[in-house]
């Protein structure tokens, strides 16, 4: 299907040009036209090339503020360094191989129809199958369990049901996004997202009351919240806050949206509706930065922007909510009329746009030119990796090669059960470290799928049941754990090594050399994997000491 250009669409419908918040030249250069074929499914097309655009390609905006992150002056070094990794995934995910992030999201499609727009029979069976077409045809991961009942679940090997929510354009649950409000009649406009499972876990939901609507008691609720984001779904984040709203539902959704770039158009005027904040937005980036997290590894890089909207509200109830899009911002807006469809542009190179290489940089250089990186080899057996280890203390970079076991939640439950059953935990638990991760589908002629770190806290109830048997002594993943697990590594000599998330791509391509399934092949993406590494990128994040990263930022502030 061809593009073409927008003054076709424009001239056809016959558009006051002068009424539209979106003008001709916007619709020009921010959107993509697609015309329809005779006997397509306009949904479904629309949806097919909406995740597949968005999987891979990022918008400029979204890049534009990566680099600035990079190349800000109060970025520390570990921030530059993790904005330039995020930066030349990118560039690799660009060439439409490797997705840009390994969880590639749970399929998320909001809906508005202007008035005159003709509804469509099956209009959520179209859109699914486009989703589903996507993640089938371009190898994305199938991240849904569905219940078999209330306790046991299955895979469906299709990553469905997708989320879909439609509406009418005055009478939507949350406040209609202002693209939308742009947009001609007989148009439906939407809204397309992959949203993963790290940062959906990062929502948090007060149901207040008015009292914490002064700046003394919302700032204070601010900092607190903020703080529990913690780094384990991928910052920079696009931070979400919300106060507000008729019913819990309201809110919830327009923090979704929010965090989507729904409201990025949104005015900080006061209206009977919806308006941003201006000035707890920037107290919401003050906070973020001086949080210390930075991005991932300690900085000040922990955001790249804030939304912070105000709703009406019951008298009896301020439902409060809080929310974050990971460095991974996949979020398409798109509309159809009965010629064709719009999609929102992306950046095919992103290596062409200015500030790129003098980002990427602090990424560029080998590890022999870097004194504070030390090279860590598994070949050699456990206790041989524990001590090249000795002496390294939290925020040190190292480069991790050799062989390292992949499993997550579902294979260590297998493992609990096989150990509380026969008193004995597969063999090869205690041979190399565990890295908690669930691959994408393998490419054709690739040697795995984009892989990157899942949430470490998961695995945290584990800790004495794995490492008094030898095995987890030492982990990569992302974000911090508990204190129960940093116990346990200065009870057992542990250690946790965390490696930098929202580079799937990256790691891929460039730091993985083989992977082979050596146990529950069931388990689909969470199956047992053994893959070698060379020189992959990791932090000290725990020590066999029990010192802890994340636990001495907290002590700083």
């Amino acid at each position: 299907m061809e593009e073409r250009t927008q003054g076709v669409f424009i001239e056809k419908h016959g558009l006051k040009i002068d009424n539209l918040r979106m003008k001709q030249s916007d619709i020009q250069s921010n959107f993509d036209f697609f015309p329809i074929e005779n006997g397509e499914d306009i949904l479904e097309k629309t949806a097919e090339r909406a995740f597949s655009r968005l999987s891979f390609t990022f918008t400029k905006e979204h890049i534009e503020s990566v680099i600035k992150a990079a190349l800000s002056k109060d970025a520390s070094d570990n921030d530059r360094y993790v904005c330039a990794c995020i930066l030349k995934n990118a560039q690799t995910a660009s060439e439409g191989k490797f997705p840009l992030c390994q969880d590639t999201g749970i399929a998320n499609i909001f809906g508005w129809k202007k008035s005159g727009f003709i509804s469509q029979k099956g209009e959520c069976e179209s859109l699914s199958e486009g989703a589903r077409k996507t993640y089938d045809e371009r190898k994305l991961r199938f991240s849904t369990s569905v219940p078999k009942n209330f306790y046991d679940e299955f895979d469906p090997k299709n990553n469905m049901p997708a989320q879909i929510s439609l509406f009418t354009e005055d009478a939507a649950l949350a406040p209609t996004p202002p693209f939308i409000k742009s947009l001609p009649e007989k148009s439906m406009g939407m809204i397309f997202c992959a949203k993963g499972g790290g940062s959906s876990n990062k929502t948090s939901f007060i149901q207040g009351t008015k009292a914490f609507l002064t700046k003394e008691k919302f700032t204070a609720l601010m900092e607190e919240q903020l703080s529990h984001f913690g780094t384990s779904a991928c910052p920079p984040y696009t931070i979400g806050i919300v106060a507000g709203g008729l019913s819990p539902e309201q809110n919830l959704l327009t923090l979704k949206l929010a965090t989507m770039g729904a409201y990025d158009d949104l005015t900080y005027e006061p209206n009977p509706n919806a308006f941003r904040d201006k000035e707890l937005e920037e107290k919401a980036m003050e906070i973020a930065a001086k949080s210390g997290y930075g991005a991932q590894f300690g900085g000040s890089a922990f955001a790249l922007n804030a939304v912070v909207i105000r709703l009406p509200r019951h008298g009896a109830s301020c439902p409060i909510s809080f929310g974050v899009s990971c460095s991974a911002h996949r979020n398409l807006k798109a509309f159809v009329t009965d010629e064709g469809f719009y999609l929102e542009k992306t950046v095919e190179n992103p290596s062409s746009i200015e500030g790129f290489s003098d980002a990427v940089r602090f990424a560029e250089s080998d590890s022999d030119s870097k004194e504070n990186e030390r090279k860590i080899d598994t070949s050699k057996g456990m206790q041989a990796v524990l001590e090249q280890l000795k002496g390294a203390k939290p925020g040190d970079r190292l480069l991790l090669s050799g062989k390292i076991l992949v499993s997550r939640d579902a294979a260590h439950a297998r493992w609990k059960k096989q150990l509380d059953e026969t008193g004995k935990l597969p063999e090869y638990t205690m041979k190399y470290p565990i890295c908690y991760a669930g691959p994408a589908r393998t490419p054709d002629g690739c040697v795995i799928g984009s892989f990157g770190p899942t949430t470490a806290g998961r695995m945290d109830v584990y800790a004495e049941l794995l490492m008094k048997n030898g095995a987890a002594l030492v982990t990569l993943a992302k974000g911090n754990r508990s204190r129960q697990w940093t116990d346990t590594c200065k009870k057992f000599g542990g250690f946790y090594l965390g490696t930098p998330g929202g580079i799937a791509a990256l790691i891929a391509s460039k730091y993985i050399l083989s992977q082979e399934i050596i146990d529950y092949e069931e388990l689909g993406m969470e199956a047992v994997r053994l893959v070698e590494v060379r020189d992959l990128p990791c932090f000290v994040v725990t020590d066999d000491s029990g010192d802890d990263f994340y636990e001495n930022i907290k002590n700083k502030r």
